[in-house]
């Protein structure tokens, strides 16, 4: 099989179920967003990983196949390959877990430390595009709710993670001070 089909050269793709659509199309951005926080973790994943952090990103890129598929399907009586209540839950979970090896702070704390925990806090602001874009969406069309909690708690374990991975680095946060002059 080809990779190449040419029924896009009009700017147009195909749905689940057949529906065609402008590539401009809500719903096909949603998903496009959906699709790029993939090869970030991909790139993370190239990186020295603890295996549970390595484990949890890989569950991750496989649920995000499962949100792509849920946003690019427009009909809401099929119920496969959608996003589940389940899957927010253990988001949840994690993130838990993950916090009880973190000092809890109430500053913001700036992106960076490690190279992999900077490519978790990239990942980070993708999925918080790809939420905008869902909510978006969701606005106009009917979707999955567990969707849209999805990807808000996702961008919250990502957050937590970066903080994780340096910690247990041994590279401590660095908190936000608009008052610090560093010129």
């Amino acid at each position: 099989m080809k990779i190449y089909t040419k029924t896009g050269d009009e700017g147009t793709t195909g749905l689940r179920g057949g529906r065609r659509v402008s590539k401009s199309d809500n719903r096909v951005k949603a998903y496009g967003n959906v699709d790029e926080i993939n090869p970030i973790i991909g790139m993370i994943l190239t990186n020295q990983l603890d295996d549970d952090i390595r484990n949890l990103l890989v569950k991750i890129q496989n649920e995000l196949f499962i949100a792509g598929s849920d946003l690019s399907n427009p009909d809401m009586n099929d119920t496969s390959n959608r996003v589940n209540i389940g899957m927010v839950e253990f988001l949840e979970e994690k993130i838990d877990e993950l916090e009880n090896e973190l000092t809890p702070t109430s500053n913001f704390i700036l992106p960076g430390g490690t190279k992999t925990a900077s490519l978790i806090h990239f990942a980070r602001t993708v999925v918080r595009r790809a939420e905008t874009q869902v909510i978006a969406l969701s606005e106009n069309e009917k979707i999955n709710d567990d969707c849209k909690k999805y990807f808000n708690r996702l961008s919250d374990l990502l957050f937590v993670l970066a903080r994780v991975v340096n910690n247990r680095s041994g590279v401590p946060d660095v908190i936000w001070n608009p008052a610090k002059d560093t010129l």
